[in-house]
């Protein structure tokens, strides 16, 4: 692969206690896509993410940022952190700060000027209706809430790249799922944001997400847009349909069977 990608997942393979989780697991991110990873539940994706994000070093293969391999050295690893900003799905939040003082702490992190750090905190606070939560203690706010706070925290950070781990996940009330979706859509539109995010909802990607890679027992089944994954699937329905044709075509052929045998 070349280093004029934003994320490259080049020939990964990792495991937990001797259980692959990933295999050989190749993906190509380029600067300005927002990609979609999706497949079932313990199929590798916050693996994935995980390694992209920095938390771990693969056991084989290799994790590149813009060209410069994750947990290689301190130097390469410093300038990526400049560039990424993970958020896994239960993201660690100081529960005896409040969300405004997190936010600016982040801001500040990452090294951004201190009024772009004000004016953004107070935008974010508005986009997630935390205005009245903003200087309560983050451990008194509730699951939804605290899941806003994270969210908040990424997106304040400005990285160029964004590793998110089911952004839509965590108790989001609808006006917070709304908006989360539109932001990463506004992102989406940008050549210079790029986007990585494990979604499991079909609903949220499709029309948002140029291109969508799908796991399946820790491989890359494919990685298209949803019109080329319609194709390989061989079906004309949305992105739930190509994901159950994918994915669990034996079980959509014994609903079939079933139904065509009837009822007594």
């Amino acid at each position: 692969m070349g280093t004029e990608y934003a994320i490259e997942v080049d020939r990964v393979w990792h495991h937990y206690g001797g259980q692959p989780v990933l295999r050989e697991v190749s993906l190509a991110v380029e600067r300005g896509e927002l990609v979609a990873v999706m497949g079932p539940n313990g199929m590798g994706k916050s693996t994935l993410l995980s390694l992209v994000g920095g938390a771990m070093k693969p056991l084989e293969g290799a994790v590149r940022i813009a060209g410069l391999e994750r947990r290689s050295d301190a130097e390469a690893e410093n300038e990526i952190r400049r560039r990424v900003c993970w958020l896994p799905a239960e993201s660690f939040l100081p529960w005896q700060v409040t969300p405004r003082e997190y936010l600016h702490a982040i801001g500040r992190l990452h090294d951004l000027p201190p009024r772009r750090i004000a004016e953004q905190v107070e935008r974010l606070l508005a986009v997630y209706e935390l205005e009245r939560q903003a200087d309560a203690l983050i451990g008194g706010c509730s699951t939804g809430q605290r899941k806003k706070v994270a969210l908040a925290g990424a997106l304040v950070s400005e990285r160029e790249v964004l590793v998110l781990d089911e952004p839509f996940s965590g108790g989001l009330d609808a006006t917070g799922l709304d908006a989360t979706r539109r932001i990463l859509k506004h992102l989406a539109e940008r050549e210079d944001r790029t986007v990585l995010m494990a979604v499991p909802v079909p609903e949220l990607v499709e029309g948002l997400a140029h291109r969508v890679a799908i796991l399946d027992r820790g491989s890359l089944v494919a990685c298209d847009t949803v019109d080329g994954l319609r194709g390989l699937a061989g079906v004309e329905g949305g992105l739930d349909d190509v994901l159950a044709r994918l994915l669990h075509a034996d079980v959509l052929d014994a609903v079939e069977a079933f139904v065509q045998g009837g009822t007594p």
